[in-house]
Order: structure tokens, then C-alpha cells, then sequence
């Protein structure tokens, strides 16, 4: 394998340094029709570790009735919790789900909100506000307990049912997951339709109605190649945490279920040319998702894993 690099010409009006918040082993693995074996998922996040970063989310704490490919929560945990130097977030639905991921030892949760009625009531079969009104306990009790919280919001800028989603609708719920307690904010575009000017407008928006910046993460999908646009229109407007899914695990080409997560092969070998700092040995990571794929069968959809491991 050749660990190519790009030229590094940075661009004005970037950070300095990015945080990559790495979500292939939760958001990539729960999309799988098969179950990944637990001891392969805990060297996932060993390996993704290795390889530079320090954000890397581990597992769900959701029923297993609905995410049956996270159902070995409780076995996982122990196995990777240990990692220094890296922080583990775990996805938790309630209550019930943050009891289980206290019992375990973590210290970061995510909560999962939408910015839409007809997600809400197809995912969590709330409303948005009723939704909200069930996380506010779980933030709270995660609060107390001294854990960091991040609220994911999806369908930030289209939705399957509603069409495009009005910009003034995603500010109203990001302010209410804020005064929640949520310290970080994740933009989820979950079916990919964003474009680079509909970011700028829906992050001017936000810092206009007292978010901040810093308290933003963005999540891209890459469903119709805007992934790489979108996060570049993003970091011009200050934001410095991505997220990504090594591999671009959750997005196969192959599965019906391909959702387009963001490579974080193609995100950092983007970050790196523009001299951005993301600590991530893009080799290593490279090696691991290489890694993950023979084992789970099939070629990575990742344009950088395959252009720097020679494979089509």
C-alpha cells in the first residue's frame, strides 16, 4: 500500500485544526444486514484509535428489537473504554438507555432529535416537541453525572416526505436542544440534498439566533457527491468539528440501505490539503478500513481507500 499524500495549499478563512468525530463503528455498522462480531467492532475502535482519532463513537444503546446490529452494547463497552487519550461517545434513546450506558462507565452520550414532524413520528413515533420533552430528562440526569452531551439533528435541510426543510424550523429545535443542555449540536443531512449555499444560509441563521459556532458539528451525506462541498462551505463559516464514517461504512453502494455517510479518508485527505490539522495518520486509517472490508466482504466505497490501497 502507498500512503500518498496531497499537496498542502491552505485555503484563507479555514481553522487551524479540525476534530473529525469518527461514527463509523455506531452509525456504519448499525446499517449492516449482517452482525459484525463484537471482538472485530472492538478492534474497529482500536485500530480507528491507532490511527490518530480522538473521537470515535462506539456503540448504541438502543433496544435491540430496533437496531439488532448494536444489540452486544453491553459487551463492547468494557472492551474499549479503556482507550487514552480518546473520547467514546454512545447513542442513547432514553432513560433506559443512558441507565445502561452509566451502569458501563461512559462519560459522553448523544441524543438522536429531527428537525421534522414526519422523521420524528417515523423514527421515534413522537412529535418533534414530544420528543424533545423525552430527551430533556436524560440531559438533564447525563448533565448531573458530569457527561458530555451532543444532540444529533436530523433531516436538517431535506426531508423524504416534507421536501426541502425550512431554515427557520432547524433554528427552533437547535435552540431547544441548547437550552436542554446539549453542548455540541450535529446538522445531520440525512438523505444528502444539501448544497454549499443552503449551509451558509442555515449557519448564519444560527449564529444570528445565539448558537454558536463552536457548538456545532456537521454531518454530510454524500448522496448526491455534495458531501466535500457542503463540509468546505461549513468550515468557512467556523465550524471545526466533522463528522465521518471511516470507509464511508453506512453509505455502500451495495446495500439498499446505502445512506452516503462522508468518508473520513476522503474528508481528511481533503482537510490535509488545505493544511488543516486533524491528527489522523492517513496510512493507518487508510489500513483499517481496508481492513474492515475484507471482513465484511466487500471493496471500500471510499475514493481515497481505494486510490491509496491500489484496489477498484
Amino acid at each position: 500500500m502507498t500512503a500518498g499524500l496531497p499537496m498542502t495549499v491552505p485555503g484563507p478563512g479555514l481553522p487551524a485544526r479540525v476534530r473529525v468525530h469518527e461514527v463509523g463503528p455506531r452509525d456504519g455498522l448499525q446499517n449492516e444486514k449482517g452482525v459484525v462480531p463484537t471482538e472485530v467492532k472492538a478492534e474497529f475502535v482500536h485500530r480507528l484509535a491507532g490511527a490518530g482519532l480522538t473521537t470515535v463513537e462506539a456503540t448504541s444503546f438502543v433496544h435491540p428489537r430496533w437496531v439488532p446490529q448494536l444489540a452486544d452494547a453491553e459487551q463492547l463497552f468494557p472492551l474499549v473504554r479503556g482507550i487514552e487519550g480518546v473520547r467514546l461517545p454512545v447513542l442513547v434513546p432514553n432513560e433506559r438507555g443512558l441507565d445502561r450506558a452509566l451502569a458501563l462507565g461512559a462519560r459522553e452520550i448523544a441524543v438522536f432529535a429531527s428537525a421534522t414532524e414526519s422523521f420524528a413520528k417515523a423514527n421515534l413515533n413522537r412529535t418533534v416537541d414530544e420528543a424533545l420533552d423525552m430527551f430533556a430528562p436524560v440531559v438533564t440526569r447525563a448533565i448531573e453525572q458530569g457527561l458530555r452531551v451532543r444532540g444529533y439533528l436530523s433531516m436538517c435541510f431535506g426531508d423524504p416526505w416534507e421536501g426541502p426543510v425550512p431554515v427557520e424550523q432547524v433554528v427552533r429545535v437547535c435552540r431547544r436542544l441548547r437550552e436542554l443542555g446539549c453542548d455540541e449540536l450535529s446538522l445531520g443531512d440525512t438523505i444528502g440534498v444539501a448544497t454549499p449555499g443552503h449551509v451558509a444560509r442555515l449557519l448564519t441563521a444560527l449564529g444570528g439566533a445565539g448558537v454558536p459556532t463552536g457548538a456545532l458539528a456537521v454531518h454530510f451525506h454524500d448522496t448526491y457527491g455534495q458531501a466535500l462541498a457542503n463540509t468546505l462551505a461549513a468550515l468557512q463559516h467556523g465550524v471545526t468539528t466533522v463528522d465521518a464514517s471511516a470507509g464511508g461504512l453506512g453509505g455502500c453502494p451495495y446495500a439498499k440501505s446505502a445512506t452516503g455517510n462522508l468518508a473520513t479518508e476522503d474528508l481528511v485527505w481533503m482537510l490535509h490539503g488545505l493544511g488543516i490539522e486533524t491528527g489522523v495518520d492517513l496510512g493507518r486509517l487508510t489500513a483499517t478500513s481496508v481492513w474492515m472490508a475484507e471482513r465484511l466482504g466487500r471493496p471500500s466505497p471510499s475514493r481515497t481507500v481505494r486510490a491509496l490501497s491500489h484496489k477498484e
